[in-house]
């Protein structure tokens, strides 16, 4: 019988990480790593899937969930400074090897950590998450290419709006094959937290230090091509935010991996946290 889910926290340089975790510690750890505008609630489902045969480990960043979120007068909101918090985290729980499952935000944080670690890393899940120039769709063009030309008052509207109500409901319904199988709870929490006093300041400094990731990219490329993890693409094919020829693009450097597509958008685990755990353990526990 499976154990629960449980919900705890862990003090990471000097800050409360919150983190759920699930499944025997003795078996592989899976590290499962969010995207915006969510937290790692939005794994609930495929962690009871996967606890029968791997060890899950979901955090929230700083900022993120139930995570700490100082005003960005405390903390530098940056990648890489989200990237640490969730090193630290590993090292506090002592996992000695991982594989890392990636969506949106958990692209450039995996990533970072496979790059520090990669003897650690034991594998990728690429989930929606984008490594490459050609997998920018229009809407964050839109929206966040002025902030990263300069950030004015009048180039953080885009990005303002961009974790609005009505741009949080849109990341977890666009592409869905029906609406009404998308939990609301998604974006009410989703919005809940992102509507404190605060958040979206920092919000708007992640999105502007977003363009940093792209800079990365060449050495994480180079990165894929060295370390050659066992890699399983999973990709909603209607992302307007992450389109298709992303998810390719990752065959370049990885052509080994399994590139599956999916009936969904820039979110899948609603509809189809079920097939994505059984490709999970085709992969990984076989």
């Amino acid at each position: 019988m499976t154990m629960p889910t449980q919900h705890k926290y862990a003090t990471v340089n000097g800050r409360k990480v919150f983190y759920r975790e699930a499944g025997d510690p003795s078996a592989p750890t899976i590290l499962l790593l969010h995207g915006l505008p969510t937290s790692s609630q939005m794994f609930r489902d495929l962690i009871v899937d996967l606890a029968d045969r791997f060890h899950l480990i979901a955090p929230d960043y700083i900022g993120f969930g139930h995570s700490d979120a100082p005003s960005n007068t405390e903390f530098k909101y940056t990648f890489d400074n989200l990237t640490a918090h969730v090193t630290g985290l590993i090292d506090v729980l002592g996992l000695k090897s991982y594989i890392l499952y990636m969506q949106d935000y958990g692209g450039p944080v995996g990533f970072r950590i496979f790059a520090e670690r990669p003897s650690a890393v034991t594998g990728f899940v690429i989930q929606n998450a984008n490594a490459y120039m050609e997998g920018f769709g229009e809407p964050p063009k839109e929206a966040l290419g002025p902030l990263w030309e300069a950030r004015t008052p009048e180039t953080e509207k885009p990005a303002r709006a961009f974790v609005s109500l009505e741009s949080t409901m849109h990341h977890w319904l666009v592409g869905a094959r029906d609406e009404a199988n998308i939990n609301p709870d998604n974006w009410v929490l989703d919005q809940a937290l992102l509507d404190r006093p605060g958040v979206q300041d920092f919000q708007v400094d992640l999105l502007e230090d977003y363009k940093n990731n792209a800079a990365k990219y060449d050495a994480w490329h180079s990165a894929f091509r060295q370390g050659k993890p066992k890699t399983l693409i999973i990709w909603g094919k209607h992302d307007p935010f992450f389109i298709e020829a992303g998810a390719r693009a990752f065959l370049t450097d990885l052509p080994d991996a399994k590139l599956v597509w999916l009936d969904a958008g820039h979110f899948v685990l609603d509809e189809n946290h079920t097939q994505v755990a059984d490709e999970i353990k085709a992969v990984f526990a076989a």
